[in-house]
């Protein structure tokens, strides 16, 4: 079981039994908890953040720990001054017992996780991963269909630079029967590196041009937003934006069986309209990430992943 949460290849079938396991049982909690009193745990963004950063914070306090913070790291720390993402950890480390952390460069996290002598948790690293949301998404979909395996889902939007579809997409490799249909525009399709690990995994998926037309037999719609700050031009991202949103033709072909998930936060590529749809379960989906957050920080600083300070059960 890994002391660092760096990418979601770290966890085994194992792993996510025990986490969604444990995220159940932290719904029943009563709060507040106090199974991680004297504990601190540090917030680290380079990155702006609602979800990921208030929820990490509200799961450690739920669990009776304490928390230290920094919005905006990329402007308001020492990183502004040319400190580095290594020496900075260096100093955080110091100041509390686990350290999450959010930054615009893809491998920062690792960087972090290779010099820390406490648990770091990555929160996203650019375009890179973003594990822990793809925790939080693979516990909905088993929360609300009652299985991760045999289930056909639909990926849609960015996929070249959705951190959070490429990190679910990585994670389903430890499910079986599983069926993927990539639908976004030309520019932002999945990247050859999921490709690669999919064909590995023996996982099927197809690219689908047509929304209206990949729902119709799909159990999961993961619709994700265009990111504009990914992009070098306003030209590129206005491209890409507003092709595929899901709308009254798609939650018509949509089963009723079925789920639509966003990592949020949404622009337009959800109509508003299907919010209160039994389907729309992309507030509950943000609302899970307490639970599964509160599992994981619970692992790290009490449970079976923890360890004393400056070792580490494996990598």
């Amino acid at each position: 079981m890994p002391r660092n949460i760096v990418e979601v290849s770290q966890f085994s079938r194992d792993d996510l039994e025990f986490i969604f396991d444990r995220a159940d049982e932290m719904r029943a909690l009563s709060v507040p908890d106090h199974r991680l009193a004297g504990r601190i745990l540090a917030t680290l963004f380079y990155e702006p953040s609602t979800r990921t950063r208030l929820s990490f914070e509200s799961a450690m306090l739920r669990l009776g720990g304490n928390v230290i913070s920094t919005e905006n790291a990329r402007e308001f720390s020492s990183a502004i001054k040319g400190e580095s993402v290594e020496d900075t950890i260096r100093i955080v480390e110091g100041y509390a017992d686990a350290i999450v952390i959010r930054h615009h460069e893809q491998g920062a996290a690792a960087r972090a996780a290779s010099v820390a002598s406490v648990p770091v948790i990555n929160a996203g690293d650019g375009p890179g991963e973003h594990p822990t949301q793809a925790l939080l998404d693979l516990y909905t979909i088993r929360h609300e269909l009652g299985r991760i395996d045999n289930l056909r889902i639909a990926l849609v939007g960015d996929l070249r630079f959705g951190r959070a579809v490429r990190s679910l997409a990585l994670l389903l490799t430890q499910a079986i029967g599983i069926e993927l249909v990539f639908v976004s525009p030309p520019e932002v399709q999945m990247g050859d590196d999921v490709r690669d690990a999919l064909t590995r995994a023996r996982i099927p998926f197809s690219d689908e041009s047509d929304l209206a037309s990949a729902v119709r037999d799909v159990d999961v719609v993961y619709q994700t937003r265009i990111q504009k700050e990914r992009f070098s031009s306003d030209a590129e991202y206005a491209r890409n934006k507003g092709i595929y949103i899901v709308n009254a033709e798609t939650m018509a072909n949509l089963p009723e069986h079925a789920i639509v998930m966003h990592p949020l936060p949404r622009v337009d590529e959800i109509a508003a309209e299907f919010d209160r749809d039994p389907r729309a379960k992309y507030f509950r989906e943000a609302h899970n990430g307490v639970y599964v957050r509160m599992s994981l920080l619970e692992s790290l600083l009490a449970g079976p992943w923890s360890n004393e300070r400056g070792t580490a059960l494996h990598e």
